[in-house]
């Protein structure tokens, strides 16, 4: 699988990174199918959050073999310095490690999150006590929804973060307003060589109140061809990986459209943006109809 230097991290990051959400739900005979299969793919990537269900518990008794194998990044959605200092002291038990690799701010998603880390006795200040301990190397942001390209530009006016995590997907693409913000963002990002994380890498749109056929919480694409098209999209994008889909029935597939990838032109890049298709808006995604 190909790898990509995160930005100023200096890790060669496979494009695709695991995204634990998918083994938050499921036992630890399923969990263990699912990292070892990730580790045999050369996936060297991790990103994990508390609010993954119990994917700390199910991916931390592999910590003590892999630790130094993987680029491991977590994060907090408290908002305050104390809150969130308890909520890294209680990852690192429930992950079983001591430091990180990266640790961000997580689910930023409009400028009042945004206001909250960023102030005085704001999570950010647990960051950066963090990296002065010892405890991460880089810190980041992350967020998700319509807003979370602009808030993020204007996060990086308040504070010099390593990475960014953000949805990139054709089908929200489609959306002119959401695809400047995204680009705009891009580009900032990569003049200042930040690491760039894109989530929600096959979205298609939402699920209404029709029945749930997948782990996500959005309605996902499923079928190879279409897994194809949207990731080869994705990684032909100025970005660097992207977390897997939250879904381990899902994840085979991405990790096969991984190692076949290669750059889509321009125009092939359009095409894949037109041919979306939703069977139902996704507005929390800035998925249009």
């Amino acid at each position: 699988m190909e790898k990509r230097t995160l930005g100023r991290t200096g890790h060669e990051s496979s494009v695709v990174t695991f995204g634990t959400a998918g083994i938050g739900r499921v036992t630890q005979d399923v969990a263990d199918k699912a990292i070892q299969l990730i580790l045999d793919h050369g996936v060297n990537h991790i990103d994990i959050a508390p609010s993954y269900g119990e994917a700390m518990e199910r991916m931390a008794p592999w910590m003590p073999d892999i630790r130094n194998q993987v680029f491991l990044g977590s994060k907090t959605r408290f908002r305050t310095r104390d809150e969130a200092w308890a909520d890294i002291e209680s990852i690192m038990k429930r992950l079983n490690v001591e430091s990180f690799d990266l640790f961000q701010l997580h689910s930023v998603i409009d400028m009042d999150a945004l206001d909250q880390v960023t102030a005085p006795g704001g999570a950010l200040e647990a960051l950066v006590e963090m990296r002065e301990q010892g405890l991460t190397k880089w810190l980041g942001i992350t967020g998700h929804g319509p807003y979370a390209p602009s808030t993020h530009l204007e996060g990086l006016n308040r504070f010099d973060f390593d990475t960014i995590m953000f949805p990139v997907n054709a089908a929200m693409f489609r959306s002119t307003e959401y695809r400047q913000d995204a680009e705009a963002l891009l580009a900032k990002a990569n003049a200042r060589n930040l690491g760039i994380q894109t989530i929600k890498m096959i979205a298609r749109g939402g699920w209404g109140d029709g029945e749930r056929d997948a782990s996500t919480w959005y309605d996902p694409h499923r079928d190879q061809g279409p897994i194809d098209r949207a990731l080869w999209w994705l990684l032909s994008q100025q970005m660097h990986t992207a977390p897997s889909a939250g879904d381990v029935n899902i994840l085979p597939k991405v990790l096969d459209a991984a190692e076949r990838f290669s750059p889509l032109s321009a125009e092939e890049q359009e095409a894949v943006i037109d041919s979306q298709s939703p069977p139902l808006p996704h507005p929390a995604l800035a998925i249009p109809g």
